[in-house]
């Protein structure tokens, strides 16, 4: 089963009232990124699983998504309505928006409570298509409609208002943009194109804002077990990806490549 992964996209332009409110915007944005990505291979994996004769791999699967969707996702979304939100709410344009990205909180909760109970692997790849198509609608909003009326508001610090909030920011509110790393890539193969492409995920970021495209695919490979892979189609050698991502992973990255343009790159991404 192959799946191309659909991360959520958002617009390239800020306009805020200073460059720390714009800066931030991107940092939240990143995050968003990395977590559709992370979301995304979770809920490819628990499809892959589900769909395997006799569940195989299924439970385990399951825990996986359960694991990242309470442990990052739904503290995320709390932190969002802590620290966000009341302010978002307090323009009268964004009123309505904001209460109807509360319910969809809401309905993001009832959907892993559900997932918790389903003991079906149908009913598990039901409610998990759900969260994947709710949640990038969900930041398709957030990215695009609610960021940047905060950010341009001259009487609001969105940068004072996210500080210390690691929920919002991911790594990325410590200050540390996504091109500071230089360690060198992981074991690079030469890609005869023989590999077998049935049970894994695809990732194609060649229509992802470049200004999240790194963090889709840490979010992505995130979500990769051991021993397993991603396949990456990129619009063009993605050099400075592989050195930040051999970094995160601490060097256990084998990239295999399987096309080298010039139309696309295709790339399997093995966690070693």
């Amino acid at each position: 089963m192959t799946t191309t992964l659909a991360p959520a996209t958002t617009t390239d332009v800020v306009l805020a009232s200073t460059a720390d409110d714009a800066a931030a915007v991107e940092a939240v944005r990143r995050h968003h990124a990395e977590l559709a990505g992370r979301l995304a291979g979770h809920v490819d994996a628990l499809l892959t699983a589900a769909t395997a004769p006799g569940g195989a791999g299924f439970l385990r699967a399951r825990t996986a998504a359960l694991d990242f969707l309470t442990g990052e996702l739904l503290p995320h979304a709390a932190a969002e309505e802590r620290a966000l939100y009341p302010v978002a709410a307090a323009a009268e344009r964004l009123r309505l928006l904001v209460d109807a990205m509360l319910a969809e909180h809401r309905v993001l909760e009832g959907l892993v409570g559900e997932l918790r109970e389903a003991g079906e692997p149908a009913r598990a790849a039901a409610c998990v298509h759900a969260l994947r198509v709710l949640f990038a609608t969900h930041l398709a909003k957030e990215n695009d409609l609610l960021l940047p009326v905060v950010a341009a508001d001259p009487h609001t610090s969105l940068a004072g208002v996210l500080a210390g909030m690691h929920e919002l920011l991911g790594e990325h509110g410590h200050g540390h943009g996504p091109d500071e790393t230089t360690t060198a890539p992981g074991r690079v193969s030469c890609g005869c194109g023989g590999h077998d492409e049935t049970d894994i995920p695809v990732l194609d970021v060649r229509e992802v804002p470049h200004a999240i495209r790194h963090a889709t695919v840490f979010g992505a490979f995130d979500a990769v077990p051991d021993g397993g892979a991603l396949l990456l189609v990129a619009p063009h050698d993605p050099l400075p990806l592989l050195r930040q991502l051999s970094a995160r992973t601490g060097g256990a990255l084998a990239v295999d490549y399987e096309e080298r343009g010039p139309e696309a790159w295709r790339l399997r991404l093995t966690r070693a």
